[in-house]
């Protein structure tokens, strides 16, 4: 076979394996939505037509935590410095649902993107993170019920990714997570390895530093009666309710109680059996 004839077989070969390889992904149209859930697999943005969440005027019981979050948010969103943000503490008390709350009262200029990504894939942040860095829009990424457990390593990819790394955090994203954990590992591991010496100390400063990455702690506590009476009473008022507001109140204590705690999840609970009840649609 001559040069020239071994040449051309070459060249068919490449072009059938070009035709067989798969496309390149096509780029994310960050404009087609508000919000979009991210799959590592595939590094895949799945637009969100209708984002689960309520109005911010309706979050009763955390005007502090709204008030700080919000002022980062609406910072970030003028493409000003601002932190990320780790809203951390009792469950059901509206973490995960003031950071979509926050978004939405910020989205209505379309420059302000929410980008939910899931525990199990916080290993590929850096991935998500390099796929934001060169887009015209500001990013607010997302992880909901984020914490370690036992030897899990990929803690160590959230801490480069968010300021470790030579390339460091993208200036049009911010990070922000909820967990039950302050330091978002469980208590009896830190306690057990801050018993073991030297070496205990040093592993316990190595998983604890992650929670420093993030330059807003904003604690969530159980609330007080007062409290989770205003949360239910704020929605059946928004909601149109009509109810005695003393059967309100009696029914809504004892939905509590049978429940064994208050909290804005159990208030929406309750509100979204007693809107059944009256049949009416929330």
């Amino acid at each position: 076979m001559s040069k020239t004839d071994l040449a051309a077989n070459l060249s068919r070969i490449a072009e059938a394996l070009e035709r067989l390889a798969p496309p390149p992904p096509e780029k994310p149209d960050f404009a087609a939505a508000q919000a979009f859930v991210w799959r590592a697999a595939g590094s895949v943005f799945h637009p969100v037509k209708k984002v689960n969440r309520v109005d911010l005027a309706l979050l009763e019981g955390v005007a502090l935590q709204r008030d700080i979050l919000f002022s980062n948010s609406e910072r970030f969103a003028r493409g000003l410095p601002a932190n990320n943000a780790l809203l951390w503490g009792a469950r059901g008390m509206g973490k995960s649902s003031l950071v979509k709350a926050v978004h939405g009262a910020l989205a209505g200029a379309g420059r302000l993107k929410l980008v939910e990504i899931h525990r199990e894939d916080i290993e590929a942040l850096p991935d998500l993170l390099g796929a934001l860095a060169d887009a015209p829009f500001q990013f607010i990424v997302f992880c909901d019920d984020l914490s370690f457990d036992g030897a899990e390593t990929s803690y160590k990819a959230l801490k480069t990714a968010l300021e470790g790394g030579v390339e460091g955090r993208p200036a049009n994203v911010l990070f922000y997570a909820t967990s039950n954990r302050r330091h978002l590992m469980p208590r009896d591991m830190v306690e057990n390895e801050s018993a073991h010496a030297i070496h205990g100390k040093e592993a316990v400063e190595e998983k604890v530093s992650l929670s420093d990455r993030f330059g807003l702690w904003i604690g969530f506590h159980n609330c007080s009666q007062d409290d989770y009476l205003a949360m239910v009473f704020g929605y059946a008022r928004h909601y149109g309710l009509e109810a005695p507001p003393d059967e309100i109140r009696a029914e809504a204590l004892e939905w509590a109680m049978t429940r064994g705690a208050r909290s804005g999840r159990v208030a929406w609970q309750f509100v979204t059996d007693l809107a059944g009840r009256l049949g009416k649609t929330l």
